[in-house]
């Protein structure tokens, strides 16, 4: 059996399991000021704690949607965290999203976690692909941050 026929059926094997559910992690506004220098994107509802305390329905900053989106990279590395790499991987790589939506917006100094769930999984030839469902939750509520279908690549040696 090949290194990427067991990992398929390893990670298929997951598919309609609990899932996994991470640490909580703080969204600060120096995060969220950080993101905004990065992306260029310095909308008031993000940067100016008083205007959008003011002038929004969210009683101060919130993150960018695209900066939640982000933060599954170091949401999801915490739920491998000391788990060995399979025999035989090359590389992972993200292979893209199948659907992202925000629900909820995420206030500057809250707190998220991370629940992902195996939705799918696809042998092609020496790689795997696997789909996971990324549920990001917001502390102290019961509607989600954001929901992501999120495809990554595994690659194998030959």
């Amino acid at each position: 059996m090949s290194n990427a026929q067991a990992f398929f059926d390893t990670q298929q094997s997951l598919i309609g399991g609990e899932g996994k559910v991470g640490d909580w992690l703080e969204v600060s506004q120096e995060r969220i000021n950080q993101f905004a220098d990065a992306t260029d994107d310095h909308q008031f509802i993000h940067i100016d704690v008083e205007r959008a305390t003011a002038e929004t329905p969210f009683g101060g900053t919130i993150a960018h949607g695209m900066l939640t989106l982000s933060l599954l990279v170091p949401l999801s590395a915490a739920l491998t965290k000391g788990n060995p790499i399979p025999a035989g991987v090359v590389m992972g790589i993200n292979y893209g999203f199948d659907k992202v939506r925000f629900l909820s917006p995420v206030p500057a100094g809250s707190r998220i976690r991370l629940k992902a769930e195996m939705a799918n999984v696809v042998l092609k030839g020496t790689a795997v692909d696997f789909t996971q469902t990324m549920t990001v939750e917001l502390e102290g509520s019961d509607k989600p941050a954001m929901l992501a279908e999120w495809i990554t690549r595994t690659v194998f040696d030959s």
